[in-house]
């Protein structure tokens, strides 16, 4: 019933297993890929006709992860998996990412490419198991795709790469020193197709041996699903581009002139108006029938691709007029808004961010409900990109699968630098609002959230930069890098290669490929080219801000921290929270406790937190013996009077220490409710409290020192 075909092969610490053929045979391409127990289902389905007026590749990918795979229910009212989760996202990114530009050119029928998680041991990250399944599920659907391509995570621990580390090494990256990288790579048999990643400060040298690394790592994997292929495989789907050869040459007859002039606009808004009206020229010089060809758009596409990459090859000159390796001129402005606890505008020409971070308790982290487990982070960083931010009308208010991966390579980018929760015990959130848009938007997030960070006094280890680098590879071998792209060169050039880090070092890179690969040289090239540009933003950051501020805004909470037994946490708390609910109703800052004994406390108000503290302290503290202290009395008594002096405590005064003269009554001079100072004498046999109030100066609160005592000190 079933004609199943496996392969198998040892990669790493584990055994990695390509199946197909036993379900979902109506798809395409089915497979299933385990890498120690956790396994992954990629079905792949594309349409066999094109939709008529197509002017765009339709391909989706979809990642869903299952709670059944790791033995788990959802979480929630619905118990059942709804909207894809920060991580489903930014992994259907990644399997995307490389994809992509391996279909042959022209192709535009719509594909889709839905990954499953069906078991997850907790120990194997189902992301690159999902991208291996996708590949090869590609290749055996006969899709003109001109893969396979493989991916691989990278650690970096003790000057070692390791392959697929485990899920606990890369959750605890941030708070293990020795453990400098999270890297995935995606490639061809030949070249890098994609990389993501999170470094602790890394070197050019170290990342670029990383990406090589993976490469070299990716090759048997590559090599397990042409075998799978070649005894699975569909028949290839007759396809053949379209020919507008004569066509295009009727375009560029018309209009390469006009196209050229266009682009010698410097100014985003006038190149796209001039630009605009230079197609309109263009398609009104053809004929009637050229007109109305469906590959005309792909003709004044392909003309504006040669016009500009040629251009920028043969020439160096870009479309702003400046050098390869030029920056936009940059002007960074912190404190721009006088309510929040940071705030940052970093413009880099017609790119812009309005970055602010907001400072919260440990009642503001984010609880993440992973397959991995249930986990908080303290760390969150948001981007938008409004519609204005390019002069367009469209829809507002959408977190689509572009904000959520630009906000987290700028989230990527930026937590290498942070403070320890223990050091700085703040949940840190930053938004950036990304006001002008032309080119590397993300790359401004980073720039903007390092330098509002340090407006709102959070203690960075070092400022944090970013740069986006481009690539023109022409087909006899020539290329160009570009420092800085712009829209347009992201647009119509070969490469987005983002890179941010510190002065010493990488925190994040991203590169992602349109063409077959690039070459170790090429991205050797790149990364120098990017570490150049980095040192540069980072100079014109520190004209605005070097370091962090010493002081907090006044609207932003200060948090201390204090340590209590952890057999004082129920007495803290009281039955049913009585205790915790009175401190925070009394001081009006807000507590937080955790099983360990640290207590939080926070408010903008320093006599809030002090209020807070002196509570909580009076419940923990032991009364010391010799101290002095303020008191009430609470009772009196024919023997004397009981006196609350620390907390809860109380303790007698006798009435032979009430004052140094016989009394009849300790009512002759006290009452009840007043306040008085006593000193702690000490303890009786019963554990009792003596206090006196005659040692002690009922105004001054100091000890009353005896003539003879004093006497002898002076001696």
């Amino acid at each position: 019933m079933f004609n199943v075909t496996t392969k198998s092969m040892q990669w790493g610490e584990e055994t990695l297993t390509l199946e197909t053929g036993k379900v979902a045979r109506q798809a395409d391409g089915s497979v299933i890929a385990t890498l120690g127990e956790t396994s992954v289902m990629a079905n792949v389905t594309f349409a066999k006709e094109q939709k008529p007026g197509q002017d765009f590749f339709p391909l989706t990918v979809h990642y869903n992860e299952k709670y059944y795979a790791a033995g788990k229910i959802p979480g929630g009212f619905v118990k059942r998996e709804a909207r894809p989760t920060e991580k489903e996202t930014l992994t259907s990114r990644l399997i995307d990412r490389p994809i992509r530009p391996l279909f042959v050119p022209g192709f535009k029928n719509e594909v889709l490419v839905i990954c499953t998680v069906l078991s997850h041991d907790l120990v194997n990250d189902p992301d690159i198991v999902a991208m291996i399944a996708a590949s090869a599920a590609l290749t055996l659907s006969g899709a003109p795709f001109m893969g396979p391509i493989a991916g691989a995570r990278v650690g970096y621990e003790d000057g070692e790469y390791i392959l697929n580390p485990t899920c606990d090494d890369m959750h605890m990256l941030r708070n293990n020193p020795d453990q400098r990288l999270d890297l995935v790579v995606a490639g061809t048999k030949d070249a890098v197709m994609m990389v993501e990643s999170e470094a602790y400060e890394l070197s050019e040298a170290e990342m670029l041996g990383a990406v090589n690394f993976a490469h070299e790592q990716i090759q048997p994997v590559i090599d397990l699903i042409i075998s799978l292929a070649e005894e699975a495989a569909n028949d290839p789907f007759d396809f053949q581009p379209a020919d507008y050869s004569e066509l295009y040459a009727a375009v560029k007859a018309a209009g390469e002139d006009k196209i050229r002039a266009a682009y010698g606009n410097t100014d985003k808004q006038e190149r796209v108006a001039a630009i605009a009206a230079a197609r309109e020229e263009i398609v009104a010089g053809l004929s009637e029938e050229q007109q109305g060809d469906v590959n005309l758009g792909s003709a004044l596409k392909k003309l504006e691709s040669s016009v500009v990459r040629g251009d920028v090859v043969k020439t160096g000159k870009r479309i702003d007029g400046r050098a390869l390796d030029t920056v936009r001129p940059i002007v960074s402005e912190v404190g721009i808004l006088p309510r929040t606890h940071g705030s940052a505008l970093f413009t880099r020409g017609e790119t812009q961010g309005m970055v602010v971070t907001t400072l919260g308790t440990g009642d503001d982290e984010q609880m993440i409900d992973a397959l991995t487990g249930t986990y908080k982070s303290n760390f969150m960083l948001h981007y938008n990109f409004p519609p204005y931010s390019v002069g367009e009308v469209g829809r507002f208010g959408f977190t689509g699968r572009r904000e959520i991966g630009h906000g987290k390579l700028a989230w990527r980018a930026l937590q290498a630098v942070l403070p320890s929760a223990t050091d700085f015990p703040y949940t840190i959130r930053v938004v950036s609002e990304i006001t002008e848009s032309n080119g590397s938007s993300s790359m401004a997030s980073v720039c903007g959230g390092s330098l509002s960070m340090m407006d709102a006094a959070v203690p960075l280890k070092a400022p944090v930069a970013g740069v986006a680098m481009g690539l023109i590879l022409e087909d006899d071998g020539s290329y160009a890098v570009l420092t800085d792209i712009l829209g347009d060169e992201d647009h119509l050039g070969d490469m987005d290669f983002k890179v941010a880090g510190t002065e010493n070092g990488i925190t994040s890179l991203q590169m992602d490929i349109k063409v077959a690969g690039i070459t170790p040289e090429i991205m050797e090239k790149a990364l120098a080219q990017a570490k150049d540009g980095r040192m540069h933003i980072l100079g014109e950051m520190n004209k605005a801000l070097s370091a962090g501020r010493s002081e907090f805004s006044a609207h932003a909470p200060r948090i201390e921290t204090m340590t209590v037994p952890t057999d004082k946490i129920r007495e803290v708390i009281g039955s049913g929270g009585k205790v915790i609910r009175e401190i925070v109703e009394v001081s009006g800052a807000k507590v937080d406790i955790n099983d360990d004994g640290v207590i939080k406390i926070a408010s903008p108000n320093n006599d809030s937190i002090q209020k807070a503290y002196d509570m909580i302290h009076a419940i923990v503290a032991e009364p010391e013996e010799g101290a002095i202290y303020n008191g009430k009395v609470v009772k009196i008594v024919d023997f004397g009077a009981f006196v609350n002096f620390f907390g809860k405590r109380d303790g007698l005064v006798h009435v032979s220490q009430i004052e140094n003269r016989r009394l009849n009554h300790p009512s002759d001079v006290l009452k009840e409710g007043q306040d008085v100072k006593v000193k702690l004498l000490g303890f009786d046999d019963r554990g009792k409290v003596r206090l006196s109030m005659k040692v002690v100066d009922q105004e001054t609160g100091e000890e009353i020192v005896p003539e003879k005592k004093k006497k002898d000190e002076d001696a």
